[in-house]
């Protein structure tokens, strides 16, 4: 079983980003997720509960539909903000290191996020990801499965002054974004496992996911 670098990628990055950001924007990236942990909103769904059916498009525009993918086997399924954020490229790139290991359980993997088509295959070629890169506009999917926030406007600010567009990324003026998420999905539709968290620093690694894909 391989085990990522993806947790000692996040710290070697974090503590680039303490040597480099301002005090007040470390402050307001901290309050904003203090913010979210405390709220109502992206809660995700729990164990047990089914999962939504959905039907989006991929980063070649062809239609994956999750009850299609079902039939073949169990799926992974994890939502990522998007191919701006160095810590969604690093959970995708430490899950294709896995591509083998999720492919002899039976499984398929799924990254949803709320970039527009071509964003996602941007994405996709960029990370050089060897599966399903759909694409959730709006973010109507990740609105069902309970993980849509808003983000505050403080920070909203703080991303434009680092040049981050997310109204062109996601083709939308909502400054909405999933909470990273990530769920095993049972043939029957059952969610089996899930790790949901308001701190897109906070994943699972992606090891741990395969391990209890192969345990069901």
């Amino acid at each position: 079983m391989i085990t990522t670098n993806m947790r000692e990628q996040y710290n070697e990055y974090i503590a680039i980003f303490k040597q480099n950001a301002s005090q007040d924007v470390q402050d307001k990236m901290g309050k904003a997720i203090d913010e979210l942990e405390n709220s109502d909103e992206g809660k995700g769904l729990r164990v047990g509960e089914k999962a939504p059916n959905f039907t989006l498009p991929g980063a070649a525009e062809k239609e994956v539909q999750l009850v299609d993918v079902l039939k073949e086997g169990p799926v992974i399924l994890t939502f990522y903000r998007g191919g701006w954020c160095p810590y969604c490229n690093m959970e995708l790139r430490a899950y294709q290191q896995l591509m083998d290991d999720i492919k002899e359980a039976g499984a398929k993997l799924i990254a949803i996020s709320p970039q527009t088509p071509d964003a996602s295959l941007s994405t996709q070629e960029k990370n050089e990801l060897d599966y399903f890169v759909l694409s959730d506009e709006g973010n109507k999917v990740a609105d069902e499965y309970n993980l849509v926030y808003k983000l505050p406007p403080y920070l909203v600010e703080i991303y434009k002054e680092k040049g981050l567009d997310l109204e062109k990324a996601n083709d939308s003026d909502s400054w909405t974004l999933p909470v990273s998420a990530t769920y095993i999905i049972k043939q029957d539709g059952t969610i089996a496992y899930e790790y949901t968290k308001a701190d897109y620093k906070d994943r699972v690694e992606p090891s741990e996911v395969v391990d209890k894909l192969k345990s069901l």
